[in-house]
């Protein structure tokens, strides 16, 4: 998974903007969003939504962005310390940090306040925690092409690149965005790591000016429905944060344990129902939760243990209109066993 914060952008100012012709043009058309997301109830600016996208609360700061130097929280109640205690691997990719230390104090183009771990005392007070796994944003490269990525990768832009804007920052702060987009996100889809069942989610912090909303995220994924499916539900940073601890499965924090995540952005997991017999003992199965114009390919394998690959072979291809449909093996009689699966390609 890779998440990527972008600042204090208002959807009708993206959606209304020349200056977006990457996200407009591009993205949006093979991804899936919601264009209706809102800060995190209670709260205003920027930190107190990083932490809550790391730990489902915002741990009483409610408004302001000071350093991690002004309030740190001892508590291993958040998102990558579940990770690690899991065995998941995860890096946070800032742009504009050395790399030598661990980044607890703003400095240039490099916010403290957008870098949530920071603030959490077993990475700001462990030196070797911190710089184990808070790098530099140009190490993300080297990383794709030598597939050395984490599970989970939180990326950082600087103050220029993710249309916050900076006084040093040239030109329009919203085009200067999507230029960074258009320039990074292609090395993710082109990486191992993204086709190997990864997924790209971007947000912003919050609204123009910081206002509350609406602000967008953006879902790319094999998983996710694409095609430019347009979710217009009210949500808030607690869905994506608890959609990313139902990807890890690792226990819900805080907000996240009644909240709705980012599902309806995802293709439905297909489900094999039980196999039946029809009248003239032929083996069936009904598969729901299909998307509707993906093609379907149903496979059976006679063997589904050993060390060698599993053999499976096509049965059927088809594409529906419809999300359920109920397939009829004519030959399972012919083999002591059989192994089924349904996959959808795109």
């Amino acid at each position: 998974v890779f998440l990527i914060l972008m600042e204090n952008v208002s959807w009708p100012d993206i959606v209304g903007s020349t200056n977006a012709p990457y996200l407009m043009n591009v993205l949006l058309p093979q991804s899936s969003y919601c264009s209706n997301m809102f800060i995190a109830p209670g709260t205003f600016g920027s930190l107190p939504q990083y932490l809550w996208l790391e730990s489902g609360t915002n741990w009483g700061v409610a408004t302001d962005s000071n350093d991690p130097s002004s309030h740190h929280f001892a508590t291993t109640n958040h998102l990558v310390i579940q990770l690690q205690s899991a065995g998941i691997t995860w890096k946070a990719y800032q742009e504009s940090i050395s790399g030598t230390g661990c980044p607890a104090a703003s400095s240039g183009l490099y916010a403290a306040y957008h870098n949530p771990f920071v603030y959490f005392d077993d990475i700001y007070l462990n030196a070797t925690n911190c710089t184990n796994h808070i790098r530099p944003y140009t190490e993300l490269a080297r990383d794709l092409t030598n597939n050395t990525v984490a599970r989970y990768n939180f990326i950082t832009p600087n103050l220029c690149d993710d249309m916050h804007g900076n006084a040093a920052c040239p030109g329009n702060r919203i085009l200067l965005g999507d230029t960074w987009l258009a320039n990074e996100i292609p090395k993710i889809l082109s990486s191992q790591a993204y086709s190997n069942r990864g997924a790209i989610i971007i947000t912003w912090d919050e609204g123009t000016a910081n206002v509350a909303g609406p602000f967008g995220t953006i879902v790319l994924s094999q998983f996710a429905k694409g095609g430019g499916y347009h979710m217009t539900n009210r949500l808030d940073h607690t869905a994506t944060f608890r959609t990313l601890q139902e990807i890890f499965a690792v226990p819900f924090l805080y907000a996240a344990q009644n909240a709705t995540g980012l599902g309806d952005l995802f293709k439905p997991a297909i489900q094999l129902s039980a196999p039946s017999f029809t009248t003239n003992r032929l083996l069936q199965f009904t598969a729901n939760g299909i998307v509707a114009g993906k093609t379907n390919l149903i496979q059976a394998a006679a063997n589904f243990s050993g060390t060698n690959p599993v053999a499976w072979l096509n049965l059927l291809t088809n594409v529906l209109a419809t999300n359920r449909f109920t397939f009829v093996d004519t030959e399972w009689s012919n083999a002591p066993q059989r192994f089924y699966r349904v996959i959808e390609t795109y």
